[in-house]
């Protein structure tokens, strides 16, 4: 097979939560360029419409699906509704996330579970629905998992986000036990671990902390809109078929010191 070949996901369907903003529009951009049709979801209608007009007017098949991940039950919905429209999954990107910040010991009891909530069990729910329903019956599937580089590490002084961190570590070891569980049924699960990048998540602390991040960053810069392109396409493609249970940095370098 072309290494050209390796890289092609053209009628491949690929489901990305939290798909009409941010790095998730970034990651469907790449996927439909890529051939993939996109089925994007997110809570509000109206950006999902301008998400969809925007990948639309650059040729790429997609339809939209208005769900809130942490109401559990809607799941099955959601995978329901993909499917009708078509067919199948195979590939499934988890990004949709939440974040607060409070000291740990100040933390509220409603701010923790409605992070862990979103970002590790409807993570869960939601592959296990994809991985019963649409991969393992056709022993093939792509499952990435937007994790951060903050799984990694505690937090900086002033960051106070306890559970955003414990979330992420969580999310990472989920990718990997998964990937342990599910390779029989030749169905890869990776993470990906980004560093900071703008966002609605991130924009408050990067204006925040802005030198401090860059003088910790090898290549002196925050991510970017391109930057967690070539990551996505390489962990849905075949690719990286041989490539299971692992977590991409993709920070800049920033991890490593």
């Amino acid at each position: 097979m072309s290494v050209k070949a390796l890289f092609d996901l053209s009628g491949r369907v690929a489901l990305v939560t939290g798909g009409s903003r941010g790095l998730g529009l970034q990651m469907a951009e790449a996927l439909g360029e890529m051939g993939c049709k996109l089925a994007i979801t997110a809570r509000k209608a109206d950006e999902l419409e301008e998400a969809k007009a925007h990948l639309r007017a650059r040729d790429i098949e997609v339809e939209s699906f208005v769900n809130d991940l942490s109401k559990f039950d809607q799941i099955p919905g959601l995978v329901d509704r993909v499917v009708e429209r078509f067919g199948t999954v195979d590939v499934l990107v988890n990004n949709a996330g939440a974040t607060w910040g409070a000291p740990a010991e100040d933390y509220p009891d409603a701010a923790w579970h409605k992070v862990m909530d979103l970002n590790v069990n409807a993570t869960f729910f939601l592959s296990r629905e994809v991985g019963r329903r649409c991969m393992i019956p056709a022993k093939a599937g792509k499952i990435i998992v937007i994790a951060s580089a903050a799984g990694l590490k505690g937090t900086p002084p002033g960051m106070n986000t306890i559970a955003y961190n414990t979330s992420k570590a969580a999310a990472i070891h989920f990718a990997r036990t998964l990937a342990s569980e599910w390779g029989p049924y030749n169905i890869n699960v990776n993470a990906i671990c980004p560093g900071f990048f703008p966002s609605k998540l991130a924009n408050g602390l990067i204006e925040k902390l802005s030198d401090t991040l860059l003088a910790r960053t090898p290549l002196r810069r925050i991510g970017g809109e391109e930057d967690l392109k070539g990551a996505v396409v390489f962990l849905a493609s075949e690719a990286s078929r041989h490539i299971t249970g692992q977590a991409l940095v993709v920070d800049g370098g920033a991890s490593i010191i």
